[in-house]
């Protein structure tokens, strides 16, 4: 086995990384080398997530020196793994029918019927190699090379919670209701993602999974339909609320993001303006990771209950309280029972709108951001509507400013921002990385807070050469083999199969996530060096707002 390596994941993550393919010892010294990376006394590591063949360490550039990090990894990856058996667990299923509508097409890939199918699936012990694509989903394999069927060529828009299915030589089970392309053949009850369990996924990279055939009849009757519930339950210990009239086009609840948790496949979330969520709370005295509401483009209507501050950064999105002009970076007072609305955007993308005492949701996994996708956070796991409440917590006189002078995310109709190479540049040719700095591309219509969808250019790739899923990273740059960009945010899933040619450095984070579909994007390389010298200058413009 050749030395692993360690590469840049823009300048606030790296990746150890083994040799690229799925072998059983290689992924058994990943996870020993993560837990022993889990162990070390590192103040500023954020996550540790092993993969396949790698192991991602995200860290806080500000706290923790990247050549200290890298020292560390280093002798965690020469020492002599110390591997640990996983748990063995039995997950039943039911197969075919409804449970399993694919099991017949499979059964014909693999020229068997469908009995045999049954028979090599539940009849072998899998592996759990790495959790991604959604909270709790564990990559299984190796499957039987016979009834290895491909994916879908065109996804199902809804694969029900439970579902079991069959992706070349992996398996699974979906742990929530989402789109997906592999093969179904089978459901079952076992909820292998539970946000109030601890742990939070059933099943662990390491551990061994078996299948066991079971009758609907001998299963007990399904208490619910299986769903985590992951939503943030309304609270509201200060008697203090808002109240939703009109929801706007995407209004949730954000904080700092839910570090902690990708090993468990669980997205970072978070306010994609990170800068402007910040400057929101330091206007009416809450502190920096306090929950705001992130509106996107077009604004909600809301009522305020009882008397607040209330302030709003980022994107101009033409709010007023009680017909008054606020404007962004502004705060104001307001009376019980005033009303806050949007005429709609002027600049920007995104404004953050926060209230003197915090948003009061209950945190889930550790933050109150919402991931719609799978249901965590905020109030219901879901954007804002029509009648919710939302709580705020009470009032504690802390001192704030009425306006603020900070740099500013928002750009008006696009932007340049910088790039560090990698973690995945050996997929492409070298060509690749000066023509991303030479196209202007336009973020279309096909973006959301997952990603950003990018037109106007192709990116070549290496022939014959595919790359074997691994972790992911805000700001990522991810070339599908369509050649066109995919610029991953702050709910992208934390595994991916497409290589990440560059990544958006730290400090011009914020300023993409004021861009919207239409908007043009351009691409700079620059230095570490350069990206931590630029967070650096913007951590101190927002220090000394407290």
């Amino acid at each position: 086995m050749s030395p692993p390596r360690i590469k840049d994941a823009g300048d606030a993550a790296v990746l150890l990384e083994f040799e690229p393919t799925i072998d059983v010892h290689i992924n058994a010294r990943v996870i020993a080398v993560a837990a022993a990376v889990r162990r070390l006394p590192l103040a500023g590591v954020r996550d540790v997530v092993s993969t396949y063949r790698s192991v991602a360490v995200y860290f806080d550039p500000l706290i923790l020196d990247v050549a200290v990090l890298r020292a560390a990894l280093e002798r965690s990856a020469q020492a002599p793994p110390a591997y640990a058996d996983g748990r063995l667990i039995e997950v039943p299923v039911v197969y075919g029918g409804v449970s399993g509508p694919d099991l017949e097409s499979v059964a014909a890939f693999a020229r068997l019927g469908t009995g045999a199918v049954i028979e090599r699936h539940a009849g072998v012990s899998y592996r759990a190699f790495m959790l991604g694509f959604l909270p709790g989903f564990a990559y299984l394999g190796p499957v039987d090379e016979r009834i290895a069927a491909p994916r879908h060529a065109v996804p199902r828009l809804r694969v029900p919670v439970g579902a079991v299915g069959i992706a070349g030589q992996q398996t699974g089970v979906y742990p929530h209701t989402s789109p997906g392309g592999w093969q179904i053949v089978g459901r079952t009850p076992t909820r292998v993602f539970d946000p109030l369990r601890t742990p939070s996924a059933l099943i662990r990279a390491g551990d061994t999974v078996r299948f066991v055939s079971v009758r609907a009849d001998d299963l007990p009757p399904r208490v619910s339909s299986g769903e985590s519930d992951g939503a943030g339950a309304p609270r509201e210990p200060s008697g203090r609320a808002v109240t939703v009239v009109r929801a706007g086009l995407l209004t949730t609840i954000q904080d700092d993001g839910r570090w902690g948790h990708q090993s468990e496949g669980v997205p970072v979330s978070g306010a994609l303006d990170r800068v402007s969520h910040r400057v929101a709370n330091a206007l009416v005295g809450n502190g920096p990771g306090a929950a705001t509401l992130e509106v996107t483009v077009l604004g909600p209507t809301l009522r305020i209950e009882a008397a607040a501050r209330v302030a709003v950064a980022g994107a101009d999105l033409g709010f007023s309280v009680d017909g008054r002009a606020l404007a962004a970076n502004e705060a104001m007072e307001c009376r019980p029972g005033a009303v806050l609305q949007s005429a709609g955007r002027r600049d920007g993308a995104r404004a953050y709108v926060a209230f003197e005492g915090g948003i009061a949701s209950s945190p889930v996994l550790g933050s109150q951001s919402t991931h719609t996708l799978a249901g965590l956070g905020g109030l219901g796991g879901r954007a804002l509507r029509p009648g919710d409440r939302v709580p705020l917590g009470p009032v504690r006189g802390t001192r704030s400013a009425r306006h603020v002078e900070v740099l500013s995310p928002v750009r008006r109709g696009g932007a340049r921002v910088r790039v560090v190479r990698g973690p995945q540049d050996e997929f492409f040719p070298e060509r690749a990385l000066d023509l991303l700095q030479t196209i202007r591309f336009t973020i279309t219509p096909q973006s959301d807070r997952m990603g950003y969808r990018l037109s106007g250019g192709r990116l070549p790739r290496l022939e014959g050469r595919e790359m074997i899923s691994d972790a992911t990273f805000a700001g990522g740059v991810q070339v599908p083999p369509s050649g066109e960009p995919i610029l991953l945010m702050s709910d992208r899933q934390t595994s991916g199969g497409y290589p990440q040619i560059a990544t958006v450095i730290s400090a011009d984070l914020p300023v993409v996530g004021q861009l919207a579909p239409g908007d043009w994007l351009e691409f700079e390389q620059c230095s570490r060096d350069d990206a931590l010298a630029a967070l650096v200058a913007q951590e101190a413009a927002l220090s000394v707002l407290w």
